[in-house]
């Protein structure tokens, strides 16, 4: 593939992200990077051409880039590679406030764009499966869902100090509401967009961070479904999975069991779908960053383009200002674009 990628943040992800580009046939790359030894390193073991700076980098002149740096640095980002004219994949959340967003849509519309916001999760054979069934009508009309993800902060990147991660701190949009995103977008890819959200947020464990660690969300979506939406940091055991319930019956899936079950009322049985036996995890990144090559190749709009993400961003958003004040808020009164 003669596409050249710049990724812009060499951390963990933005490695895989190399690494997947690669794999995906992609020789021409460079990663900026302004930690000079991590550049360097991750530039010698892959053999990529490195740069200090975001200019820089854009001056190289690539055929996408993708954003891969901590999430207060997304917006400011996208926008500098939008203005050149460059298809975007930025990493979730899209940012860790509304300042720019609207700036952003604006910039990515005017040049019609293609983007991907990071979301690997639609592309896991569980979710991927729950929207199958969803979509071909084995429930009936969806009455409610229960979305929920956990696990332990400090295990999350174990070469790292937690308290030094984005993850902990809130001026770099750290907290399990922005952090957890995943299971926010998965109940709008679900249920569709939403009007109001409610959510309590806190601080309750010992772990030294100054975000919230547990956050419990509910979503009155335009359909008229209801969804509730648990994250936290704080579980030791790795914990995700959701379940949908509509008047004709029911679908569970189990991340750790990998499995995804429906329920039908009429026959009064379940019907189990498991996970491929040899299906790795890196092979939702890897599918993401193929479906986001094959929309910039074909000029057609990803699966989440960025005014979309903006959607997400508006229950996000909407849920701290809820848990600040105790009320429902409109996702419609939390930014307008």
């Amino acid at each position: 593939m003669t596409m050249k990628a710049l990724v812009v943040g060499g951390g963990s992800i933005g490695f895989r992200h190399l690494r997947n580009l690669t794999r995906l046939g992609v020789v021409a790359q460079a990663l900026v990077e302004p930690d000079v030894g991590r550049r360097a390193d991750l530039c010698s073991q892959l053999a990529l051409a490195g740069f200090g700076t975001l200019e820089e980098g854009l001056e190289w002149e690539p055929d996408i880039v993708v954003i891969s740096t901590p999430s207060h640095l997304h917006v400011g980002q996208a926008i500098e590679a939008a203005r050149r004219g460059y298809p975007l994949f930025v990493e979730k959340p899209l940012s860790h406030s509304k300042e720019r967003l609207c700036d952003l849509v604006k910039e990515v519309d005017s040049r019609k764009l293609i983007s991907l916001v990071g979301c690997n999760m639609r592309f896991h054979p569980g979710p991927a499966k729950v929207k199958q069934l969803l979509e071909s009508g084995m429930i009936g009309r969806v009455l409610f869902a229960r979305i929920h993800t956990g696990s332990y902060l400090p295990a999350w990147r174990p070469w790292q100090d937690y308290r030094q991660s984005y993850s902990a701190s809130a001026s770099m949009g750290g907290g399990c509401i922005l952090d957890c995103i995943h299971e926010i977008d998965l109940a709008r890819w679900y249920l569709g967009n939403v009007s109001q959200v409610f959510c309590v947020a806190e601080h309750l464990s010992s772990l030294e961070i100054d975000v919230e660690d547990i956050a419990v969300l509910i979503c009155r979506h335009l359909s008229g479904a209801l969804s509730e939406i648990h994250l936290d940091y704080v579980q030791r055991s790795y914990e995700r999975g959701c379940q949908v319930v509509g008047e004709r019956g029911s679908i569970l899936w189990n991340y750790n069991e990998g499995v995804v079950k429906w329920f039908d009322a009429e026959s009064d049985c379940w019907t189990v779908y498991s996970q491929p036996d040899d299906w790795k995890l890196n092979q939702m990144y890897l599918d993401e960053m193929e479906h986001f090559l094959d929309c910039v190749k074909s000029e057609r709009q990803t699966t989440l383009p960025i005014v979309d993400a903006v959607e997400v961003m508006r229950i996000a958003l909407g849920a701290k200002v809820s848990a600040g004040c105790g009320n429902f808020i409109s996702t419609d009164s939390v930014f307008l674009c």
